[in-house]
C-alpha cells in the first residue's frame, strides 16, 4: 500500500510542477532571464561588473588599509546601481521575486497540510513571521512558548 501512496504522491508532485511551469508568474521570469540572457550590451556590462567585484572582494581582505578601498568600493556601488537600474535587470529581479513568493507560498502550504511545526524558510520576512509561534525567546535565551 505504500508503494501505491508514494506513486501517488510522485505524480502529485509532477502535476504542481507542471501547473508552476504553465503559470503566468513563470512565464514572466523566463522572459525576462532570457531578454537579460540575450541583451549583448547587458552581458558585456555583467561581466565587466564581475571583474570589478573580484577586484573589490581583493580590496576587502586589508579593508579600509588597502589603498584603493574607497576608490574600488564607490565604483561596485555606482555600477551596482547602474545595473540594477537596467529596464531588462529590473523586470528579471521583479519577475524572481513574484517566483520566489508564489513558491514560498506553495512550500507553506504543503508544511501546514504536514504540521503546523514545520517551519519553511522562505528568506522573506512576512512569510517567515507568519510561520513562527514563537517570539524571538528560543534563539535569545528567553523563555519560549514553541513545540
Amino acid at each position: 500500500m505504500m508503494i501505491i501512496t508514494d506513486i501517488s504522491l510522485v505524480e502529485e508532485a509532477q502535476d504542481l510542477s507542471e501547473m508552476i511551469t504553465q503559470s503566468e508568474l513563470f512565464e514572466n521570469y523566463t522572459r525576462a532571464k532570457l531578454a537579460v540572457q540575450h541583451n549583448r550590451e547587458l552581458q558585456r556590462k555583467i561581466k565587466s561588473f564581475q571583474e570589478l567585484k573580484d577586484k573589490y572582494e581583493d580590496v576587502q581582505r586589508f579593508g579600509k588599509y588597502h589603498p584603493d578601498f574607497r576608490t574600488i568600493t564607490k565604483e561596485v556601488r555606482e555600477y551596482k546601481r547602474e545595473l540594477d537600474t537596467h529596464p531588462d535587470i529590473a523586470a528579471f529581479k521583479s519577475a524572481e521575486t513574484a517566483l520566489h513568493e508564489m513558491l514560498s507560498e506553495i512550500s507553506l502550504l504543503l508544511a501546514g497540510q504536514v504540521s503546523d511545526n514545520i517551519k519553511v524558510p522562505t528568506g522573506n520576512p512576512f512569510f517567515d513571521a507568519q510561520q513562527s509561534s514563537c517570539s524571538g525567546g528560543c534563539g535569545s535565551g528567553g523563555s519560549c512558548g514553541c513545540g
